[in-house]
């Protein structure tokens, strides 16, 4: 029979006379309530009443102070022998339906109950204890539910390097608790050179942990500490649902008997971890190292130890100090949104929406940075310091969210928007996401009429793109796109061998990076002398900026002698370095392109048509052409630059292994089977 849950008023004498008979049943934990006390919660509107038919199989007592925003929960009963059936989260789920305009739901319970199991599968956190007022004086637990309202007085965001949240392996090492070396190496995160480059925040499982510790002073002493870092409190659902995925890999990855109530519990600090839109965990409990690739495989955290996040952090910094934060490139630069800012950039990037114009996008864009979720706060400026571009992302597990997606009015707009799509898309894949979803009611304009030839679609308010990082057949590859799909409820086709070039090109656009390679979708490598490809793909990074145009773009042209090589489009492009020089080495494959349109054409056209996509002056562009006068060029799109260069031994040696004869003076085509065998080796991390 389902159990419905309602409000009961003083005037509703039967069902409030059984709910303080149920209460009587247990006054040895619930302390005795005389009926008169019972009769001004429910004048108060705060007595809940859960029902199995006619039947009261629980309640929930509570009070709404005035002066303090929260709800007091003095009473959370159930009868016995209606225990496990969810009553109690039903009842507190109501309050919290009922009251979501208040801070939190906090309840006191004694300790030696031993309930804290149950509140924290309620979603309660502990925050603290007092004594009782008994002639025990026995110890008074403190729980918390939030829910879910920006904290006012929340830290503001740190403009540090990296933030990290820490667990109570590492959290003891910093009060002074533990084994010599082990204490040395949490507080060596403390050390002043890392005061601006790291921060190290907690999520609450650290809180029930160190309500945990057994002796007192201890427990005071570790609490006490708290305050000096920030506090993290993701969404309770989305933890639940993270926790439940990282539990069931653990099982299936485990023999019986290892998936104990200890390691559920470090678990929950990845989960957390995760679900707060961090990305780094730092501990010393060895039950977390060796969940280590679990935890990234799943949620996307990476478990390290300290040491391991002082040398990470020392790399960034270094990065930081040497090498100016740039944009493709060029002299746009890339930034975090700084605290106090968000008023100015309202004039560049609001939407005329009334529900997002001047102090309310102001306040909203703010409100990012105070939020339970760590998310980035990116703006871009052009050469000028102008704004441009305004994008907030948070990682949460296999997904990219994008809170806001903006662009200003500016004469490289068009091709900003385009490039933000593609850029959190990479961003994505680097992170190992499985999908970006901009989150953003508002996006600009500009960003929202790119996004459909990337495979964004409309779904809950937002636009979602799939990320299919496959390089298989394209059976496989819509395999593992309905796979992603589902999750969404978006749709994915079946696709089959022999595509058409056309469609697998825009399949691989749509699923990007994925690769179809029995598609009918031709691949050509292309040589290209060291100095083209700095200038076109910044490899190696320009000692002086690009010009905007050319690395704001996702198109480029390059131009070649024309011949007949079997070029057609679309198709794919393999880049092969040549020569070498005193920067960069030669003779490697660097990246691949999408090959969007062939031209050949007189060079003077040529070059006024793209000139703002190429590098080849106007002589170069002439001295290009065939006998007949003519110049071919190639237009193409998003490069991927690998993670590996592809010598050229190992380039023979595939060609070889397939039977191949390889062609390196010039345009020429090249068999799909060579082409996944280079993509795949380009891939693979150094």
């Amino acid at each position: 029979m389902a159990i419905k849950v309602v409000q009961v008023s003083d005037g509703q004498s039967p069902l409030l006379d059984a709910a303080i008979a149920l209460g009587n049943r247990y006054t040895k934990w619930l302390g005795l309530l005389k009926p008169p006390a019972y009769r001004k919660y429910a004048e108060d509107g705060g007595l809940l009443v859960a029902l199995e038919g006619n039947d009261i199989v629980g309640y929930a007592l509570f009070g709404l102070p005035k002066r303090d925003f929260y709800v007091r929960l003095a009473h959370l009963c159930v009868a016995e022998e209606h225990r496990g059936k969810g009553i109690a989260r039903l009842l507190v789920d109501e309050i919290r339906e009922r009251h979501s305009e208040r801070l939190e739901i906090r309840a006191r319970c004694r300790r030696d109950y031993g309930l804290s199991g149950m509140w924290t599968s309620l979603g309660f956190v502990p925050h603290g204890e007092g004594l009782g007022r008994g002639h025990d004086q026995e110890t008074l637990d403190t729980w918390r539910l939030d829910l879910g309202h920006q904290d006012l007085f929340s830290a503001t965001p740190s403009d540090a390097l990296l933030v990290v949240a820490v667990d109570h392996s590492v959290f003891s090492g910093l009060q002074g608790v533990g084994k010599g070396r082990g204490v040395e190496e949490a507080r060596a995160l403390e050390a002043g050179w890392l005061a601006d480059l790291i921060e190290l925040t907690f999520t609450p499982q650290l809180l029930r942990d160190v309500r945990d510790i057994t002796r007192r002073t201890e427990r005071q002493h570790q609490s006490a500490g708290l305050a000096g870092l920030r506090s993290l409190s993701p969404d309770g659902q989305a933890v639940e649902a993270r926790h439940r995925e990282l539990v069931d890999a653990v099982a299936g990855n485990c023999l019986e008997g290892q998936l104990d109530a200890r390691l559920r519990s470090r678990l929950r600090y990845v989960a957390e971890t995760s679900c707060a839109g961090l990305h780094v965990l730092v501990t010393r409990d060895p039950t977390l190292e060796r969940s280590a690739d679990l935890a990234w495989d799943v949620a996307r955290v990476k478990v390290v130890s300290p040491a391991t996040v002082t040398i990470h952090v020392d790399e960034l910094r270094q990065a930081q100090v040497y090498r100016p934060a740039d944009l493709m490139g060029t002299a746009f630069s890339a930034e975090q949104v700084a605290t106090g800012g968000e008023g100015e950039l309202a004039a560049f990037f609001d939407q005329a929406a009334d529900a997002d114009h001047g102090y309310a996008f102001a306040k909203r864009l703010k409100s990012f940075a105070t939020d339970s979720v760590h998310w980035h706060r990116e703006l871009l400026r052009d050469e000028e310091g102008r704004p441009v571009a305004l994008y907030v992302w948070a990682l949460d597990g296999h997904t990219v969210n994008v809170g806001l997606l903006r662009t200003a009015s500016h004469a490289l707009e068009e091709s900003l928007a385009r490039q933000l799509l593609f850029m959190l898309k990479r961003l994505g894949r680097e992170h190992g996401a499985q999908a970006v979803r901009v989150l953003d009611p508002h996006p600009s304009p500009a960003a929202k009429a790119a996004s459909g030839a990337d495979g964004f679609a409309e779904r809950d308010g937002g636009l979602t793109a799939l990320l299919v990082d496959q390089c298989g057949t394209a059976e496989a590859v819509s395999a593992a796109a309905r796979r992603i799909a589902g999750r969404w409820g978006l749709p994915a086709l079946n696709l089959g061998a022999g595509l058409s070039a056309e469609a697998a090109s825009v399949a691989e656009r749509a699923w990007w990076p994925a690769k179809l390679i029995d598609a009918d979708l031709p691949s050509f490598v292309v040589p290209i002398k060291p100095r083209w490809a700095a200038e076109l793909f910044n490899v190696p990074p320009m000692l002086l900026p690009r010009d905007a145009d050319l690395g704001i773009s996702r198109e480029h042209v390059y131009y070649r002698s024309p011949g007949h090589r079997g070029e057609s489009t679309p198709a794919r492009l393999l880049w092969y370095v040549s020569d070498g020089t005193a920067r960069q080495q030669g003779k490697i494959v660097i990246g691949c392109s999408r090959l969007d349109e062939v031209l050949v054409d007189d060079p003077d056209a040529l070059y006024s048509r793209f000139e703002h996509l190429g590098v080849y002056g106007r002589g170069e562009v002439r001295a290009a052409a065939d006998a007949s006068g003519k110049t071919m060029a190639l237009r193409f799109s998003d490069t991927e630059i690998f993670p590996s260069t592809v010598p050229h031994a190992r380039l023979k040696e595939m060609a070889d292994a397939l039977g191949l004869r390889l062609s390196l003076m010039s345009l020429s085509k090249i068999s799909s089977a060579l082409f996944q065998a280079v993509y795949e080796e380009g891939q693979r991390k150094t």
